[in-house]
């Protein structure tokens, strides 16, 4: 394990570091509420405007996989400093190319690098500075992208909206707010040192951790539903509801981004005590709240409901705000401080998987129709959440907060004075079966089931009405 250390006398230094997470994903998230603005200033095809959306993760996943890896042999500044310079020159060409697609793609390029970057690199090292408060790493890298996302889709809306220069000043803003974070981060303390002797950069790029059971069986299927259940919420839906706002489509959507970027950042603050290393409870409960969330947006699709649709896009946050935050404490128990960025940046790799549900939906779209597509979106979340619920106790962890690779159950209490945990190999007592978080699972499952049951109930009552009228 090669560390650095830190004075103890700069106080609160992961705050350097997340400014610039906080950027970026501004930078990352305000060209989403101006799809409709390109849809009619270009007069782009929703698919065009959805691949549009989605190339930005031809820069982000590169980025993620090969950052975290040079991250981890060269240290957390060298790579993440290239993160605001790239977040610079998306912006800057985003807002040279207005109307041209190709010049469009090529910003949106740039600016996945720079999300990538902060992603995997940024993520770790905030977490690697939150030594003031052990755990906290994953809540405040999660805020800070889920704010910068939020804040930078909220005044992007309203400056192309209502402010001058509509197609170029959101990104004019986003290059002096990135600008400036950039400089802060220049004095954020380092926590990793370059590597003496690294070896070959493939035997780095090998991310064994990200074979564990645990990642692969309760991690790895609820991760592109991250972003799916957002996209769904602020890329889609508002696309869906133009036509009821008219003269007002830019700055809906950038309400529908607040409301569900908002909630996520609310249930992140609000969901603290959901973790439970003995067990799925974050992200399950999640993918919990994904399938009303993906019900109601079949609701909004059927009625063009945009009472309907920010209510949709609120639950859909709130599905995207848990599960960043539980596959992120997921990824930071798994991993070894070597592997920590490698394996974030294969997690968030899996997210970015959701941001194609757009140009997918929008491609099947005349064959099947959004309704039932976002029906489909809620079977499909319900089978992630089986899948979860079935595999919550594998390889968890031996009690002190990091998962074992043996896939064994968590080594567990055995009545006497706190911290005296059974010995290697030893069965598990009674003790921990009768302190298991059965009922709270029984919670979930019925939370689960009654949400979808009123939620397909006011459905079924929306379809009705529309199909009287």
């Amino acid at each position: 394990m090669r560390r650095t250390r830190y004075s103890a006398g700069v106080r609160r230094p992961w705050l350097r570091v997340a400014g610039t997470l906080f950027a970026v994903a501004w930078g990352g998230n305000e060209f989403t509420p101006l799809l409709v603005m390109y849809r009619a200033d270009g007069q782009m095809s929703a698919l065009t405007v959805d691949l549009l959306l989605g190339a930005y993760v031809l820069g982000i996943v590169p980025a993620l996989l090969v950052g975290g890896a040079l991250s981890d042999r060269h240290g957390r500044r060298p790579l993440l400093v290239w993160s605001p310079l790239f977040g610079i020159l998306g912006s800057a060409v985003l807002a040279a190319g207005a109307g041209q697609p190709l010049v469009l793609a090529a910003g949106r390029i740039c600016s996945g690098i720079a999300l990538g970057l902060v992603m995997a690199v940024g993520t770790s090292w905030v977490k690697e500075l939150s030594t003031d408060a052990p755990g906290s790493g994953a809540r405040r890298a999660s805020l800070s992208l889920t704010a910068g996302f939020g804040m930078g889709a909220g005044v992007a809306a309203s400056l192309a909206q209502w402010g001058p220069w509509h197609a170029q000043l959101p990104y004019l803003v986003n290059i002096v707010l990135t600008a400036v974070a950039g400089l802060v981060l220049l004095t954020a303390p380092e926590t990793r040192a370059r590597a003496t002797d690294p070896g070959p950069l493939r035997h780095d790029l090998r991310i064994p951790a990200s074979g564990h059971r645990r990642f692969l069986l309760v991690v790895a299927p609820t991760a592109p539903w991250v972003f799916g259940t957002a996209v769904s919420a602020y890329a889609i839906l508002p696309g869906l509801l133009a036509a009821q706002v008219p003269g007002l489509a830019v700055g809906f959507s950038g309400l529908m981004c607040l409301v569900a970027l908002g909630t996520g950042v609310g249930v992140q603050l609000a969901g603290r005590g959901l973790d439970n290393p003995r067990s799925a409870r974050g992200v399950a409960v999640a993918l919990a709240v994904a399938v009303p969330g993906m019900v109601l947006a079949a609701v909004t699709a059927t009625t063009r409901s945009t009472l309907v649709g920010l209510v949709a896009a609120a639950v859909l946050g709130a599905a995207y705000g848990l599960l960043l935050l539980g596959g992120l404490q997921e990824v930071q128990r798994i991993a070894t401080a070597d592997d920590l960025a490698g394996l974030t940046a294969v997690y968030y790799s899996l997210s970015y998987l959701g941001f194609f549900v757009p140009a997918v939906l929008a491609a099947l779209d005349p064959l099947v129709g959004y309704p039932t597509l976002f029906g489909l979106g809620a079977v499909l979340a319900a089978a992630c959440l089986a899948l979860v619920l079935a595999n919550r106790h594998r390889a968890l962890d031996s009690g002190d907060g990091s998962y074992v690779l043996t896939g064994q159950r968590p080594q567990a209490r055995t009545g006497g004075p706190a911290g005296d945990r059974a010995t290697p190999g030893q069965a598990q007592p009674s003790s921990w079966r009768r302190s298991s978080s059965i009922p709270k699972w029984w919670a979930i499952s019925w939370t689960t089931v009654t949400a979808t049951s009123s939620a397909t109930s006011s459905a079924s009552a929306q379809i009705a009405r529309v199909g009287r009228r």
